[in-house]
């Protein structure tokens, strides 16, 4: 079976409900001076981390995937968890010393959030060496610490190994020049719609000129959506349908999944953007970004009838 190798993040997300609305505890009038406490009674914390969201999906659609992150000492429990759903850790580096990453988020009642991030020890990931993983078919730069991303874009490229090049959240770290090195070294590059429009702000390239520096460019725009930018051609990717729109936190990592998948499988790319919005729209139908858990024959089933179209895993 054909390998992916992901590389980016493992982390925390520790999410609190604050059962009030911010606005009547921050005074407008005071706000160079804020200093607020929010009693969150109800808190959850989930696994999440762009890599092991990735990976996890890829593991649910009978994929082989590989993890490539950094993470610290408080690392056991998420551990346990990968190694229970059989996901392979032999590239997974602890960091004496620090914290995995992790993300502490507040919500109220109005669906405003406050989020502290720490990347703590996602900022060694340039310690792990993609030319030091044997017998991989295809890789992903995923969010990660600036100067991993960086690096590991360069060793896939090194090495011969295609990639995809999704840089998510951490986009913001780059300036143009590096954007178009990246997108240079990749095969293919995949972005949500505020992400694109902001990759075209910093290089100044149109969306069409930056698919023409790789074999295909993705752009998923939430319900309406994606787009696939290829050689002579663009496709329409329509959602999937769910059955329960409940959190979409983890779809984009649930897309990419799909598009390993159907690019790991030889699938024509219509078919390969079937599968990665059908992923999305399994995961959004549950609370956090690793707990749903269809089978490879639910899969099927619900593809079949979103599509209107069989598949074999």
């Amino acid at each position: 079976m054909p390998r992916a190798l992901i590389c980016g993040s493992l982390a925390y997300d520790n999410i609190m409900i604050f059962p009030d609305r911010f606005k009547r505890h921050i005074l407008p009038e005071q706000i160079h001076i804020l200093n607020v406490s929010f009693l969150a009674p109800e808190m959850r914390r989930e696994f999440g981390g762009c890599a092991g969201n990735i990976a996890y999906n890829l593991k649910l659609l009978g994929g082989d995937p590989l993890i490539m992150a950094t993470v610290g000492d408080d690392f056991t429990p998420y551990r346990q968890r990968l190694e229970d759903f059989g996901l392979a850790l032999t590239h997974v580096r602890q960091v004496p010393g620090t914290f995995t990453a992790q993300a502490f988020i507040t919500t109220d009642l109005d669906d405003n959030q406050i989020t502290a991030f720490h990347p703590g020890a996602m900022n060694h990931s340039q310690q792990n060496r993609v030319e030091h993983v044997e017998d991989i078919q295809l890789g992903l730069v995923g969010p990660d610490g600036r100067a991993g991303m960086l690096q590991h874009a360069r060793d896939f490229a090194n090495t011969g190994v295609p990639f995809i090049f999704d840089p998510g959240q951490a986009l913001p770290l780059f300036d143009g020049e590096e954007l178009l090195h990246f997108l240079a070294l990749a095969d293919y590059a995949c972005f949500n719609d505020y992400e694109i429009q902001l990759t075209t702000e910093r290089t100044g390239k149109s969306v069409e000129a930056l698919a023409q520096q790789v074999r295909a460019l993705i752009v998923t725009s939430g319900a309406q959506g994606s787009r696939l930018y290829l050689p002579g051609q663009t496709l329409e990717i329509p959602c999937a349908r769910a059955k329960a729109i409940v959190d979409p936190t983890g779809c984009g990592d649930a897309y990419r999944a799909g598009l390993l998948y159907g690019i790991l499988n030889g699938f024509e790319w219509e078919k390969t953007g079937r599968i990665a919005s059908l992923m999305g729209a399994l995961k959004i139908e549950s609370q956090g970004p690793q707990n749903h858990r269809p089978t490879r024959a639910d899969i099927c089933a619900r593809y079949q009838a979103s599509f209107g179209d069989t598949l074999a895993l």
